[in-house]
């Protein structure tokens, strides 16, 4: 019994030891880690600053500033487990425990896939910060692109979408060359004079000082009829930096040919 009591001191004494060893080393490493954030936040920034001067798309510019930072963090982390002797084990355990590999590798898998694909948003460009999209059912104003998704405003609201979706699904560019497209059907009665109404339309089109026909035809044709009623469809570009404004602008715009129609005899359905 007194051996065995002996025994238990001899192990405690052991662990206290060893933790008095570890403990500068775990002091060292969070002041390891806190420092590389510090220093990677900042040449975040500064690089963030310095592209945005250089560069012409601010999307590919906050990406890069912040693929920067985050490579720095991982360069921290990695020193951070250095410090503390955590390398070897870490290589020990990879190395010894293919199934392991295997199951973190399948983890992460969305997130590779997402990174990778956010890279290929940045550098192909499909669209840049401003433009309204549209895809997976989401349609909306793009705010910026991450690491791992991309931040799309909708209604007041702020929606992540993953950028592997972006890249595997259909994507929709309504903002083209620093232009927005608006559309919105009117029903007139059949048998009506539908070339007027076509010439009335345009003319409305051609008043609002925020729509721009510059490399772009103001469209408006028939594309349906059904029973009484004859589909009108009107197609018109805005200039982006008026994109604040255009559900006001299109709400206007709606209104006046309606109206115009509805004062020229034409019956709307």
């Amino acid at each position: 019994m007194e051996n065995f009591i002996q025994d238990i001191f001899k192990h405690v004494e052991n662990y206290y030891y060893s933790l008095v060893d570890l403990t500068p080393k775990l002091l060292l490493a969070i002041l390891t880690l806190l420092l590389s954030w510090f220093i990677a936040t900042r040449i975040g920034l500064f690089a963030d600053l310095r592209l945005k001067r250089k560069m012409d798309d601010p999307l590919l510019a906050t990406f890069i500033a912040r693929l920067i930072k985050y490579i720095l963090l991982i360069i921290g982390l990695l020193f951070m487990f250095r410090i503390i002797g955590l390398t070897g084990v870490a290589q020990s355990i990879l190395a010894g425990a293919g199934i392991s590999a295997f199951i973190i590798g399948f983890a992460l898998k969305d997130i590779g896939e997402n990174f990778l694909a956010g890279i290929l948003l940045a550098f192909k460009r499909p669209f840049s910060i401003g433009d309204i999209i549209e895809s997976n059912g989401v349609k909306g104003e793009v705010i910026t692109l991450n690491l791992r998704d991309t931040e799309i405003k909708s209604d007041n609201k702020i929606i992540y979408i993953p950028n592997a979706l972006l890249i595997k699904s259909t994507l929709i560019n309504y903002s083209s060359g620093g232009f927005l497209l608006q559309s919105f059907t009117v029903g007139l009665e059949y048998g009506s004079d539908y070339d007027r109404a076509i010439s009335l339309v345009k003319e409305v089109l051609k008043q609002n000082d925020k729509v721009s026909d510059k490399d772009h035809d103001d469209a408006v044709a028939i594309t349906d009829v059904t029973a009484a009623i004859v589909q009108l469809n009107i197609r018109y570009w805005e200039e982006t930096s008026v994109r604040k404004n255009d559900s006001e602008n299109r709400s206007k715009i709606i209104a006046e040919v309606l109206n115009t129609l509805k004062e020229n005899g034409f019956v709307l359905k």
